[in-house]
C-alpha cells in the first residue's frame, strides 16, 4: 500500500474513531505514534498506522468493529514491556492501547480474587490487596512497570513461579472482545467450568485470538514467612547440578533462581546487593511458609547445597537483607544494559537435568559467535534467560546474536524443552515454532485461530507460523545432505 493510500486510509480512520473515542486519544501524527513503534525487544521496530487509547470496554468495542469492517488489522499493547516482538505494530495497522483500563474493580478477600482491568500494572495488585493480607503471586522481574494484560497475552510467569505456577495458574476469569467486537465472559469464580477451557486457550495467546478487557485474578494469603538462601558456586556447571539436587530431595522452594559470573557481577555493580562476585555463579533459593515449616526447610536447602558442591551459603538474616537479594536478581536485565550497547535477551525451557549440558554448549556458542552472554533465570523450573551481548553500531553483530539466540532455542527442543516459558513467541521466535511443532499441530493452530479470527486482523504474522515460512526455515538447516528437523521434509 502506498503512502498517499497509508495518509488517506489513517485520516479515515481517527474520523471514525472520533465518533466514540475522545481526540485526544487518537495518536496520527508521527511524533505521536513514535513511542508505539517498539515493545522491550526494540532491535524491531514499526511505526503504526495510526495508535488508539479507549477508554473503557465499549469503546474497545466500537474500535474492533469499525477495525472489522474496515478490514484493517489490530495489534493490542499493553505496557510494552514484552520482549518477543509480541506488540510489534503493523504499517498498515491500528495501534490498540489498552494503557487507560486501569482500574482494579475490586478486591474480593472471601473469595480470594480480585477483578482487574488489563492495564493495571501487575504489582498494583498486590499493592491493593495487601491491606486483607493477600497477593498476587506471578511476579515477573517487570511487574513494577509491566500489565496484567500482557501477562495475560504472554502466560508471564516469574521469580516464584516454580511453587505458585506462571498466569494461566492464577487467572479465573476473562472478559474478551473478539474480531468481530462481541463480548465475551470466559471461565468464573467457581473452581471449574463446563465446555472447553477457553480460558488457558486465551492466557498465552499473543493477542491473537481477541482483547482482554477485564480480568479475575485469584489472591493468595501472604506467608506467615519468607526467607532467602545465597549460595555461590565455582563452576557454572555445579551450580546447575545444585538445581537438580534440591528438586531431587523433595524440596519445593518458592523461587529458586540462578545468575552466572556476568550477570551477577553486573547486577551487583548497580544493586550492590551484596552478591560475592568471584563466584562463577549463585543460586537464590526461597522458602515459605509458617515459621516452622521454613526453619526446617532453610536447613534442609544448606545441608543440600553444601553437600552439592556450594563454596558458601549465606541465610538472609532479616526482611532487608533478603529484598535486597532479590533486589540483585529482578534488576539484572537492567544492570546488563549499563555492561554493553545492547543485549538480546532469550527464553527457552528445558528439563533440569539438562541444566549443566546446556549452560556448557552456551558457553561454546559464546566462543564461536565471538559474543559474550550472560546467564540469568528461574533455575527451577528450567527456564533460561541468556543475555547476549552486542554493539548494535557494529555491522553483522545483531545477525550474530540472533542466529546465537536461536541455535540455543533450537538446543532447548533438541534436550526436550521448548522454545518459550514465558515471554511468549511474537516475531522474534516465530522460525523456531518450526522446529517445535510437526505441520499438523501448525495447522491445528491456524484451526484455532481462524475460528477466533477467521479474517485474520488480530495481531497478524506473530507466533504461528506458515507452513511456507517453515519449508524455508527447514530449508536454511540443510547441512551436508541432511536435515536437522526431519519432521520438515513434508512441507
Amino acid at each position: 500500500m502506498h503512502d498517499s493510500r497509508l495518509d488517506k486510509l489513517r485520516q479515515h480512520l481517527a474520523r471514525r474513531f472520533a465518533r466514540h473515542v475522545a481526540d485526544e486519544y487518537i495518536l496520527s501524527d508521527e511524533a505521536e505514534r513514535r513511542p508505539y513503534e517498539c515493545d522491550g525487544l526494540s532491535a524491531y521496530r514499526h511505526l503504526p498506522l495510526i495508535v488508539v487509547l479507549p477508554g473503557d470496554t465499549e469503546e474497545v468495542q466500537a474500535v474492533m468493529r469499525i477495525c472489522h469492517e474496515e478490514r484493517v488489522p489490530v495489534v493490542a499493547r499493553g505496557a510494552g514491556t514484552g520482549l518477543s516482538g509480541g506488540a510489534l505494530p503493523l504499517e498498515d495497522g491500528v495501534l490498540l492501547s489498552l494503557a487507560r483500563l486501569n482500574q482494579i474493580l475490586s478486591i474480593d478477600p472471601d473469595n480470594l480474587c480480585a477483578r482487574v482491568q488489563p492495564g493495571v500494572r501487575n504489582l498494583a495488585i498486590s499493592e491493593a490487596a495487601r491491606p486483607y493480607g493477600l497477593y498476587y503471586a506471578p511476579d515477573p522481574s517487570s511487574q513494577i512497570a509491566c500489565s496484567i494484560g500482557g501477562n495475560i497475552a504472554e502466560n508471564a510467569g516469574g521469580v516464584h513461579c516454580l511453587k505458585y505456577g506462571l498466569t494461566v495458574n492464577n487467572i479465573q476469569a476473562l472478559e474478551v472482545i473478539t474480531a468481530e467486537g462481541e463480548r465475551l465472559r470466559i471461565g468464573s469464580r467457581g473452581p471449574d467450568s463446563p465446555g472447553y477451557d477457553l480460558l488457558a486457550l486465551m492466557t498465552g495467546s499473543e493477542g491473537m485470538l481477541g482483547i482482554v478487557v477485564e480480568a479475575t485474578v485469584r489472591l493468595l494469603p501472604i506467608p506467615e514467612r519468607a526467607q532467602v538462601v545465597m549460595a555461590a558456586f565455582d563452576k557454572v556447571e555445579t551450580a546447575g547440578q545444585a538445581v537438580a539436587d534440591i528438586i531431587a530431595a523433595g524440596i519445593l522452594p518458592a523461587g529458586l533462581e540462578m545468575m552466572d559470573n556476568p550477570s551477577l557481577q553486573a547486577a551487583e555493580d548497580f544493586v550492590h546487593a551484596g552478591y560475592p562476585v568471584e563466584a562463577a555463579a549463585i543460586l537464590l533459593c526461597e522458602v515459605d511458609g509458617d515459621n516452622e515449616a521454613v526453619s526446617e526447610d532453610i536447613a534442609r536447602v544448606r545441608r543440600r547445597l553444601l553437600d552439592s558442591g556450594a563454596t558458601e551459603v549465606r541465610t538472609a538474616m532479616n526482611e532487608e537483607e533478603r529484598a535486597r537479594f532479590w533486589a540483585g536478581r529482578k534488576a539484572a536485565f537492567p544492570a546488563v544494559g549499563r555492561i554493553s550497547p545492547d543485549y538480546y535477551c532469550m527464553d527457552g525451557t528445558i528439563p533440569r537435568k539438562h541444566l549443566p549440558r546446556v549452560l556448557r554448549e552456551i558457553a561454546e556458542m559464546s566462543g564461536r559467535f565471538g559474543l559474550r552472554a550472560a546467564n540469568v533465570f528461574h533455575a527451577g523450573d528450567g527456564n533460561l534467560h541468556p543475555l547476549i551481548l552486542y554493539d548494535g553500531n557494529h555491522p553483522g553483530e545483531l545477525e550474530r546474536a540472533e542466529e546465537f539466540g536461536g541455535r540455543i532455542l533450537e538446543l532447548c527442543v533438541e534436550v526436550g524443552g521448548t522454545i518459550t516459558g514465558e515471554h511468549g513467541v511474537g516475531l522474534e521466535k516465530i522460525n523456531q515454532m518450526c522446529a517445535q511443532f510437526p505441520p499438523e499441530e501448525l495447522q491445528t493452530f491456524h484451526a484455532i485461530k481462524a475460528a477466533f479470527d477467521p479474517l485474520g486482523l488480530l495481531n497478524p504474522g506473530k507466533a504461528i507460523p506458515t507452513l511456507n515460512r517453515c519449508a524455508e526455515f527447514g530449508a536454511m538447516h540443510v547441512k551436508a545432505g541432511d536435515l536437522r528437523f526431519p519432521h520438515l521434509e513434508r512441507f
